[in-house]
C-alpha cells in the first residue's frame, strides 16, 4: 500500500464529458469528480486519496457519505461517476482554512500565497483533520503468535504513481513487472541461521510470525523452501544477512485467486524483491539485473539438487525501457500474465534499472500504476 498523504494541491480542471453539472479536477495524474465552476485552473485545494478514513464531522461538511465505502461509510475509495473514474477528494474544509489563515492572515486559496518556489505540496494534513489510513484486517489464516528478531529487514510502501507523476523522467530505462494481488511475506536470513518469517503488516512494527505449520507465510515458506533459498541467495550474493520479499496469493488469500487454492493445497508464491546486507549495518536492495542473476543461480542449484522441483517464480516482466508515462498508464490494464487464467491484473511496479533514492517521496524510487478494472471490481479484498 501507499502512504497517507493528504496535502495540498495545485488543480487543473477539465469539463467532464458525461454531464454538465459536474467537472474533473486534476491532481497529478489522478482525476477527481467536482460541482461545476468550484474551481478554476491553478486553484489551490486539499487532495484526499483513496484508502483515507474521515471523521464524522469532516464527512458531513464535505457532503460525501454517499459516496463513501466501509461499514461505516467513511472510507475514500475510487468510483465511476456518470462514466468518469474518480478517485480520492479535492476540497478546502473550514478547519484547514483557518488554520492557515491564522498562520497568514492574508491566507486565500485562490490568490497567490503560496510559496511558488517551493510549494508546500506534500505537507500531510492528515492527523491536524483527524483523517487516518485504512488497515485492513488480518484473516486467522495469516496471523499468528510474533516476536521482536534480532534483525529484520523490511518491505517499503510503494507510492502511487498517478500521485507523484515527477517520480520518473520521460526516457530513463526502467523496468515494470506485474503487481501480484496476494499478501506480502518477508524472509530475513542470517548466516547465523537465524530466520525471521513476516508479513507486512506484522514487519512495519518490527515483528516476526513463530514458526506454525498452519500459518500462511510459513507454509508458503515450507513449500518453496524458502530458508534454502535465501541461505543460498545469502552465498551467490556474498551477503550475511538477506531477505525475501515475495507474494503469497490464491483463493483462501484475496478475492484473486490465479487459479490458485490454498486450502487444496499450497498457496502460490512469486518472488519480487531481494535486499542484502553486506556487513554494514545497511539494508541494499538488489538492483535488477543482480537480482535476476541470483535468482537464476539460486533456482539453478536447488533444481539440480533435487530440492525444488519446479523454479521459484518471480513476477512477471511486462516492460523494460524508457519511461513512457502513457505507455506505462496503458500497459497497467488488461489480464495476468502469472497464470493461463482469465483475470484482471491488478497494476504494474515500476522501478529504475539503477536502484536509486526519489527526493521525491524521499524514499526508494519505486512506484506503482493501478489499473482501473481492479479499483472497480465488486466485493474486492484487501488483506494485509
Amino acid at each position: 500500500m501507499s502512504t497517507l498523504n493528504v496535502s495540498i494541491a495545485r488543480l487543473t480542471i477539465h469539463p467532464h464529458p458525461n454531464a454538465d453539472r459536474l467537472e474533473l479536477a486534476q491532481v497529478g495524474l489522478y482525476c477527481a469528480v467536482v460541482a461545476k465552476g468550484a474551481y478554476q485552473t491553478g486553484d489551490w485545494a486539499l487532495y484526499i486519496p483513496e484508502q483515507a478514513v474521515l471523521p464524522q464531522p469532516l464527512i458531513e461538511e464535505l457532503g460525501v457519505g454517499g459516496f463513501l465505502a466501509g461499514k461505516d461509510k467513511n472510507r475514500v475509495r475510487a468510483a465511476r461517476l456518470r462514466g468518469e473514474l474518480s478517485q480520492g477528494i479535492v476540497c478546502r474544509p473550514q478547519k484547514l482554512s483557518d488554520a492557515l489563515r491564522r498562520e497568514d492572515p492574508n491566507w486565500n486559496w485562490d490568490g497567490p500565497v503560496l510559496d511558488e518556489v517551493d510549494p508546500p505540496t506534500y505537507t500531510d494534513f492528515a492527523e491536524y483533520l483527524g483523517i487516518e489510513k485504512w488497515v485492513p484486517p488480518i484473516p486467522t489464516n495469516m496471523a499468528g503468535q510474533v516476536y521482536a528478531p534480532d534483525r529484520l529487514l523490511r518491505w517499503v510502501d510503494i507510492e502511487n504513481i498517478k500521485r507523484y507523476p515527477e517520480m520518473f523522467e520521460a526516457g530513463e530505462p526502467v523496468i515494470a513487472t506485474e503487481k501480484i494481488h496476494g499478501t506480502c511475506f518477508m524472509l530475513t536470513f542470517q548466516d547465523s541461521g537465524e530466520v525471521a518469517v513476516s508479513s507486512k503488516g506484522y514487519g512495519g512494527k518490527g515483528l516476526a510470525i513463530e514458526r506454525d505449520p498452519n500459518n500462511l507465510y510459513w507454509r508458503a515458506a515450507n513449500a518453496y523452501s524458502l530458508e534454502t533459498f535465501a541461505d543460498n541467495v545469502s552465498i551467490v550474493a556474498g551477503a550475511p544477512t538477506v531477505a525475501l520479499f515475495g507474494e503469497v496469493y490464491g483463493a483462501g488469500v484475496q478475492d484473486l485467486a490465479y487459479g490458485t487454492d490454498v486450502h487444496r493445497g499450497a498457496p502460490g508464491f512469486v518472488l519480487f524483491d531481494i535486499a542484502v546486507d553486506y556487513g554494514d549495518g545497511v539494508q541494499v536492495f538488489l538492483r535488477p539485473e543482480e537480482y535476476d542473476r541470483v535468482v537464476r543461480e539460486v533456482n539453478e542449484k536447488m533444481l539440480s539438487e533435487r530440492i525444488l522441483d519446479q523454479p521459484v517464480l518471480t513476477a512477471p516482466v511486462l516492460y523494460e525501457g524508457p519511461y513512457d508515462e502513457q505507455a506505462l498508464l496503458a500497459l497497467a490494464e488488461g489480464g495476468t500474465e502469472l497464470a493461463d487464467v482469465d483475470q484482471i491484473r491488478e497494476g504494474l511496479v515500476v522501478r529504475p534499472i539503477k536502484e536509486a533514492r526519489s527526493p521525491i517521496t524521499n524514499g526508494r524510487k519505486i512506484g506503482k500504476i493501478v489499473s482501473e478494472s481492479y479499483l472497480l471490481r465488486k466485493n474486492g479484498t484487501e488483506f494485509e
